[in-house]
Protein backbone atom coordinates (compact mmCIF):
# COMPACT_ATOMS: atom_id res chain seq x y z
CA UNK A 1 0.00 0.00 0.00
CA UNK A 2 1.27 3.48 -0.94
CA UNK A 3 2.46 5.50 2.01
CA UNK A 4 2.27 9.24 1.88
CA UNK A 5 5.54 10.89 3.00
CA UNK A 6 6.17 14.32 4.75
CA UNK A 7 7.92 15.81 6.80
CA UNK A 8 5.59 17.61 8.94
CA UNK A 9 1.88 15.21 9.29
CA UNK A 10 -0.57 18.35 10.66
CA UNK A 11 -4.02 16.92 11.80
CA UNK A 12 -6.73 19.70 11.36
CA UNK A 13 -6.90 21.97 8.25
CA UNK A 14 -8.10 24.82 10.29
CA UNK A 15 -6.29 28.55 10.79
CA UNK A 16 -3.42 27.19 12.68
CA UNK A 17 -2.65 23.90 11.24
CA UNK A 18 -2.93 26.17 7.51
CA UNK A 19 -0.37 28.89 9.15
CA UNK A 20 1.61 25.89 9.87
CA UNK A 21 2.05 24.83 6.18
CA UNK A 22 3.76 28.60 6.00
CA UNK A 23 5.84 28.60 8.88
CA UNK A 24 7.05 25.36 8.01
CA UNK A 25 7.50 26.38 4.47
CA UNK A 26 10.10 29.09 5.18
CA UNK A 27 11.87 26.56 6.92
CA UNK A 28 12.08 24.24 3.92
CA UNK A 29 9.86 21.39 5.23
CA UNK A 30 6.99 20.14 3.87
CA UNK A 31 3.47 19.53 5.15
CA UNK A 32 0.68 17.19 4.61
CA UNK A 33 -2.67 17.93 6.37
CA UNK A 34 -5.09 14.94 7.04
CA UNK A 35 -8.92 16.65 7.78
CA UNK A 36 -12.58 15.05 9.04
CA UNK A 37 -13.93 17.44 6.96
CA UNK A 38 -14.14 17.57 2.88
CA UNK A 39 -12.72 21.17 2.57
CA UNK A 40 -9.48 23.03 4.65
CA UNK A 41 -10.27 25.41 7.10
CA UNK A 42 -12.31 23.69 9.91
CA UNK A 43 -15.07 25.44 11.73
CA UNK A 44 -13.74 29.15 10.24
CA UNK A 45 -15.08 27.43 6.85
CA UNK A 46 -17.64 25.01 8.07
CA UNK A 47 -20.05 26.39 10.27
CA UNK A 48 -19.57 30.30 10.47
CA UNK A 49 -17.84 31.62 7.10
CA UNK A 50 -20.19 34.90 7.13
CA UNK A 51 -19.42 35.43 10.83
CA UNK A 52 -16.75 38.51 11.35
CA UNK A 53 -13.17 38.09 13.45
CA UNK A 54 -11.89 41.48 15.06
CA UNK A 55 -9.18 40.45 16.35
CA UNK A 56 -6.52 39.41 13.82
CA UNK A 57 -3.28 41.90 14.27
CA UNK A 58 -3.24 44.45 11.29
CA UNK A 59 -6.80 43.44 10.10
CA UNK A 60 -9.04 45.45 11.65
CA UNK A 61 -12.59 43.12 10.59
CA UNK A 62 -12.77 39.89 8.33
CA UNK A 63 -15.06 37.08 7.56
CA UNK A 64 -13.56 33.66 8.84
CA UNK A 65 -14.26 32.53 5.44
CA UNK A 66 -12.24 35.01 3.97
CA UNK A 67 -9.64 34.38 6.93
CA UNK A 68 -8.85 30.49 4.97
CA UNK A 69 -9.24 31.88 1.43
CA UNK A 70 -6.48 34.32 2.76
CA UNK A 71 -4.26 31.71 4.61
CA UNK A 72 -4.44 29.12 1.60
CA UNK A 73 -3.55 31.37 -0.91
CA UNK A 74 -0.96 32.34 1.62
CA UNK A 75 0.10 28.51 1.66
CA UNK A 76 0.43 27.59 -1.99
CA UNK A 77 3.06 28.26 -3.05
CA UNK A 78 4.01 25.60 -0.51
CA UNK A 79 1.73 23.02 -2.20
CA UNK A 80 0.71 20.91 0.98
CA UNK A 81 -0.96 17.47 0.42
CA UNK A 82 -4.44 16.84 1.91
CA UNK A 83 -6.24 13.71 2.98
CA UNK A 84 -10.20 14.79 3.43
CA UNK A 85 -12.85 13.57 4.59
CA UNK A 86 -10.81 10.89 6.72
CA UNK A 87 -10.14 10.96 10.49
CA UNK A 88 -6.72 10.06 12.00
CA UNK A 89 -7.04 6.94 14.65
CA UNK A 90 -4.01 4.73 14.55
CA UNK A 91 -0.73 5.75 15.57
CA UNK A 92 2.82 3.62 14.78
CA UNK A 93 6.37 4.09 16.16
CA UNK A 94 8.46 3.31 13.65
CA UNK A 95 12.31 1.77 14.27
CA UNK A 96 13.71 5.49 12.18
CA UNK A 97 12.16 7.75 14.97
CA UNK A 98 9.36 8.56 12.30
CA UNK A 99 5.27 7.84 12.68
CA UNK A 100 3.03 6.26 10.77
CA UNK A 101 -0.76 7.44 10.92
CA UNK A 102 -3.80 5.75 9.72
CA UNK A 103 -6.99 7.30 9.00
CA UNK A 104 -10.12 5.79 9.00
CA UNK A 105 -9.91 4.76 5.73
CA UNK A 106 -6.67 2.77 5.35
CA UNK A 107 -4.39 5.96 4.21
CA UNK A 108 -1.11 5.68 5.86
CA UNK A 109 1.09 8.67 6.67
CA UNK A 110 4.82 9.11 7.42
CA UNK A 111 6.25 11.78 9.12
CA UNK A 112 8.97 12.72 11.77
CA UNK A 113 7.01 15.19 13.60
CA UNK A 114 3.24 15.18 14.18
CA UNK A 115 1.28 18.39 14.98
CA UNK A 116 -2.33 18.03 16.13
CA UNK A 117 -4.16 21.06 15.06
CA UNK A 118 -7.19 19.91 15.37
CA UNK A 119 -8.78 22.93 16.68
CA UNK A 120 -11.40 21.56 19.27
CA UNK A 121 -11.07 18.00 18.13
CA UNK A 122 -13.08 16.17 15.36
CA UNK A 123 -16.80 16.59 15.01
CA UNK A 124 -19.65 14.85 15.58
CA UNK A 125 -22.49 15.75 14.15
CA UNK A 126 -25.76 16.89 16.85
CA UNK A 127 -28.55 14.31 15.84
CA UNK A 128 -32.09 15.32 16.09
CA UNK A 129 -34.49 13.21 18.89
CA UNK A 130 -35.96 10.94 16.20
CA UNK A 131 -36.23 7.52 16.82
CA UNK A 132 -35.61 5.64 13.84
CA UNK A 133 -32.87 8.13 11.90
CA UNK A 134 -30.30 5.35 12.58
CA UNK A 135 -31.77 3.43 9.71
CA UNK A 136 -31.33 6.08 7.34
CA UNK A 137 -28.04 7.41 7.48
CA UNK A 138 -26.35 7.13 3.94
CA UNK A 139 -30.05 6.60 2.87
CA UNK A 140 -31.23 9.50 2.85
CA UNK A 141 -30.10 11.17 6.30
CA UNK A 142 -26.78 13.82 5.60
CA UNK A 143 -25.44 15.73 8.47
CA UNK A 144 -22.62 16.98 6.33
CA UNK A 145 -22.84 18.02 2.73
CA UNK A 146 -19.91 17.37 0.70
CA UNK A 147 -21.09 16.98 -2.81
CA UNK A 148 -23.83 18.74 -3.50
CA UNK A 149 -24.64 17.70 -6.68
CA UNK A 150 -26.49 14.23 -4.92
CA UNK A 151 -29.41 16.95 -4.36
CA UNK A 152 -29.70 17.66 -7.86
CA UNK A 153 -33.57 16.92 -8.80
CA UNK A 154 -34.18 15.73 -5.26
CA UNK A 155 -36.98 16.72 -2.57
CA UNK A 156 -34.77 18.14 0.02
CA UNK A 157 -35.80 18.78 3.96
CA UNK A 158 -33.48 21.30 5.62
CA UNK A 159 -33.79 21.42 9.37
CA UNK A 160 -32.11 24.27 11.61
CA UNK A 161 -31.94 27.68 12.21
CA UNK A 162 -28.50 29.16 11.64
CA UNK A 163 -26.09 30.16 9.28
CA UNK A 164 -25.63 26.38 7.59
CA UNK A 165 -29.12 25.66 7.07
CA UNK A 166 -29.77 28.80 5.84
CA UNK A 167 -26.59 29.20 3.71
CA UNK A 168 -27.48 25.63 2.37
CA UNK A 169 -30.96 26.23 1.38
CA UNK A 170 -29.76 29.12 -0.78
CA UNK A 171 -27.20 26.88 -2.36
CA UNK A 172 -29.51 23.95 -2.69
CA UNK A 173 -32.62 25.37 -4.35
CA UNK A 174 -30.27 25.78 -7.39
CA UNK A 175 -30.39 22.80 -7.96
CA UNK A 176 -32.59 20.40 -6.20
CA UNK A 177 -36.08 19.47 -7.39
CA UNK A 178 -37.72 21.35 -4.44
CA UNK A 179 -36.42 22.19 -1.07
CA UNK A 180 -38.26 22.83 2.37
CA UNK A 181 -36.65 24.76 5.41
CA UNK A 182 -37.93 23.26 8.38
CA UNK A 183 -37.39 25.19 11.92
CA UNK A 184 -38.20 24.84 15.25
CA UNK A 185 -38.41 28.86 15.50
CA UNK A 186 -40.03 31.58 13.64
CA UNK A 187 -36.88 33.60 13.74
CA UNK A 188 -33.52 32.09 12.63
CA UNK A 189 -29.90 33.35 13.75
CA UNK A 190 -27.74 34.18 11.22
CA UNK A 191 -25.75 36.75 8.61
CA UNK A 192 -28.23 39.37 7.72
CA UNK A 193 -28.06 38.29 4.07
CA UNK A 194 -28.12 34.85 4.19
CA UNK A 195 -31.79 35.39 6.08
CA UNK A 196 -32.81 37.78 3.22
CA UNK A 197 -31.95 35.63 0.58
CA UNK A 198 -34.15 32.84 2.18
CA UNK A 199 -36.96 35.31 2.52
CA UNK A 200 -37.02 36.20 -1.39
CA UNK A 201 -36.42 32.93 -2.36
CA UNK A 202 -39.98 32.09 -0.14
CA UNK A 203 -41.43 35.02 -1.44
CA UNK A 204 -41.08 33.97 -5.32
CA UNK A 205 -42.15 30.41 -4.18
CA UNK A 206 -38.65 29.00 -5.10
CA UNK A 207 -38.56 27.36 -1.78
CA UNK A 208 -40.76 26.66 1.01
CA UNK A 209 -40.56 27.88 4.78
CA UNK A 210 -41.96 25.66 7.22
CA UNK A 211 -42.37 27.54 11.42
CA UNK A 212 -42.25 26.96 14.25
CA UNK A 213 -41.85 22.86 13.04
CA UNK A 214 -39.51 19.95 13.74
CA UNK A 215 -39.15 16.64 12.27
CA UNK A 216 -40.76 13.74 14.02
CA UNK A 217 -40.54 10.61 11.82
CA UNK A 218 -39.20 9.28 8.93
CA UNK A 219 -40.65 6.81 6.94
CA UNK A 220 -39.25 4.43 3.61
CA UNK A 221 -39.18 0.97 2.99
CA UNK A 222 -35.01 1.10 2.82
CA UNK A 223 -34.27 4.39 2.06
CA UNK A 224 -35.98 7.34 3.22
CA UNK A 225 -39.62 8.51 1.34
CA UNK A 226 -41.04 10.82 3.44
CA UNK A 227 -41.29 12.60 6.93
CA UNK A 228 -43.39 13.46 9.43
CA UNK A 229 -43.73 17.58 10.28
CA UNK A 230 -45.22 18.74 13.49
CA UNK A 231 -46.15 22.78 13.13
CA UNK A 232 -47.62 23.58 15.98
CA UNK A 233 -50.66 21.38 17.23
CA UNK A 234 -50.99 19.79 13.78
CA UNK A 235 -48.91 17.45 11.26
CA UNK A 236 -47.92 16.90 7.80
CA UNK A 237 -46.42 14.50 5.97
CA UNK A 238 -44.10 15.86 3.16
CA UNK A 239 -42.38 13.55 0.73
CA UNK A 240 -38.61 13.86 0.79
CA UNK A 241 -35.69 12.15 -0.44
CA UNK A 242 -33.00 13.73 1.57
CA UNK A 243 -33.30 14.77 5.32
CA UNK A 244 -30.33 17.24 6.18
CA UNK A 245 -30.64 18.29 9.81
CA UNK A 246 -28.27 21.12 10.43
CA UNK A 247 -28.13 21.13 14.28
CA UNK A 248 -24.12 22.18 14.76
CA UNK A 249 -21.36 19.95 15.54
CA UNK A 250 -20.08 18.31 18.98
CA UNK A 251 -16.12 18.42 19.47
CA UNK A 252 -14.51 15.18 20.31
CA UNK A 253 -10.81 14.08 20.73
CA UNK A 254 -12.04 10.74 18.97
CA UNK A 255 -9.69 8.00 18.33
CA UNK A 256 -6.43 10.28 19.09
CA UNK A 257 -6.66 9.64 22.57
CA UNK A 258 -5.71 6.37 22.36
CA UNK A 259 -2.01 7.73 21.34
CA UNK A 260 -1.37 7.81 24.83
CA UNK A 261 -1.47 11.71 24.92
CA UNK A 262 -1.66 13.30 28.46
CA UNK A 263 -4.76 14.66 28.38
CA UNK A 264 -6.86 17.57 30.81
CA UNK A 265 -10.10 18.99 29.82
CA UNK A 266 -10.62 17.00 26.87
CA UNK A 267 -7.32 19.03 25.62
CA UNK A 268 -3.56 18.28 25.19
CA UNK A 269 -1.17 18.86 27.52
CA UNK A 270 2.06 20.41 25.92
CA UNK A 271 5.03 22.19 26.93
CA UNK A 272 4.13 25.95 26.41
CA UNK A 273 7.38 27.62 28.23
CA UNK A 274 9.32 25.94 24.77
CA UNK A 275 8.22 24.31 21.59
CA UNK A 276 4.16 23.03 22.30
CA UNK A 277 5.37 19.79 22.36
CA UNK A 278 3.30 16.48 23.58
CA UNK A 279 4.84 14.18 26.62
CA UNK A 280 5.48 12.10 23.29
CA UNK A 281 8.17 13.44 21.56
CA UNK A 282 7.99 14.50 17.98
CA UNK A 283 4.52 14.80 18.96
CA UNK A 284 3.29 18.51 19.10
CA UNK A 285 -0.23 20.02 19.75
CA UNK A 286 -0.94 23.74 18.88
CA UNK A 287 -3.86 25.63 18.53
CA UNK A 288 -6.90 25.19 20.17
CA UNK A 289 -6.79 21.78 20.98
CA UNK A 290 -4.07 22.26 23.80
CA UNK A 291 -3.83 22.99 27.19
CA UNK A 292 -1.35 24.80 29.46
CA UNK A 293 -1.68 27.48 32.08
CA UNK A 294 -2.54 31.05 31.39
CA UNK A 295 -3.96 28.68 27.68
CA UNK A 296 -6.13 30.98 25.35
CA UNK A 297 -8.30 29.87 22.92
CA UNK A 298 -8.08 32.45 20.07
CA UNK A 299 -6.94 32.20 16.56
CA UNK A 300 -3.52 34.65 16.66
CA UNK A 301 -2.79 32.38 19.77
CA UNK A 302 -2.55 29.31 17.31
CA UNK A 303 -0.30 31.28 14.93
CA UNK A 304 2.19 31.76 17.62
CA UNK A 305 2.41 28.33 18.40
CA UNK A 306 2.90 27.25 14.63
CA UNK A 307 5.67 29.35 14.18
CA UNK A 308 7.34 28.39 17.31
CA UNK A 309 6.88 24.37 16.78
CA UNK A 310 8.49 24.71 13.41
CA UNK A 311 10.94 25.77 14.47
CA UNK A 312 11.01 22.80 17.22
CA UNK A 313 10.32 20.71 14.35
CA UNK A 314 13.16 21.91 12.34
CA UNK A 315 15.59 20.56 15.01
CA UNK A 316 14.02 17.25 15.11
CA UNK A 317 13.92 16.29 11.32
CA UNK A 318 17.64 18.23 10.65
CA UNK A 319 19.13 17.47 13.76
CA UNK A 320 22.91 18.15 12.81
CA UNK A 321 21.88 21.36 11.04
CA UNK A 322 21.59 25.31 12.12
CA UNK A 323 18.71 26.53 11.22
CA UNK A 324 19.02 30.67 11.26
CA UNK A 325 16.48 32.89 11.24
CA UNK A 326 15.94 34.84 8.34
CA UNK A 327 13.18 37.66 7.85
CA UNK A 328 10.73 37.75 4.83
CA UNK A 329 11.24 41.07 4.50
CA UNK A 330 14.92 40.80 4.00
CA UNK A 331 14.80 37.15 2.12
CA UNK A 332 11.44 36.99 0.42
CA UNK A 333 9.17 33.68 0.00
CA UNK A 334 10.58 31.03 -2.21
CA UNK A 335 7.86 28.34 -3.18
CA UNK A 336 8.57 24.54 -3.42
CA UNK A 337 6.69 25.19 -7.20
CA UNK A 338 9.49 27.48 -8.37
CA UNK A 339 7.32 30.61 -7.56
CA UNK A 340 9.55 33.51 -5.27
CA UNK A 341 7.82 36.71 -3.69
CA UNK A 342 10.36 39.39 -2.79
CA UNK A 343 10.61 43.03 -2.05
CA UNK A 344 12.15 45.32 -4.92
CA UNK A 345 16.10 44.82 -4.56
CA UNK A 346 18.36 47.56 -3.19
CA UNK A 347 20.78 49.46 -5.53
CA UNK A 348 23.53 51.53 -4.62
CA UNK A 349 24.33 55.00 -6.91
CA UNK A 350 25.20 57.77 -6.16
CA UNK A 351 22.99 61.32 -6.45
CA UNK A 352 24.60 63.69 -8.04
Amino acid sequence: MKIIKTDILIIGGGPTGLFTVFEAGLLGLKCHIIDALAKPGGQCAEIYPKKPIFDIPAIPEILAGKLINNLLEQIKPFNPGYTLSESAEHLDKQKDGSFNVVTNKGTIHNAKVIAIAGGLGSFDPRKPQINNINKYEGNGVEYMIKNPKVFKNKNVIISGGGDSALDWTIELQKIARKVTLVHRRTEFRGAFDSIEKVQNLKNNLLIDVVTPAEVIELKGEKKLESVRIKINDDEKEMNADFFIPLFGLIPKLGKISNWGLKIKKNAICVNNALDYQTNIPGIFAIGDINIYPGKLKLILCGFHEATLMCQAAFKIIYPGKKNILRYTTVTGIKGFDGSKRESESAIIKSIE
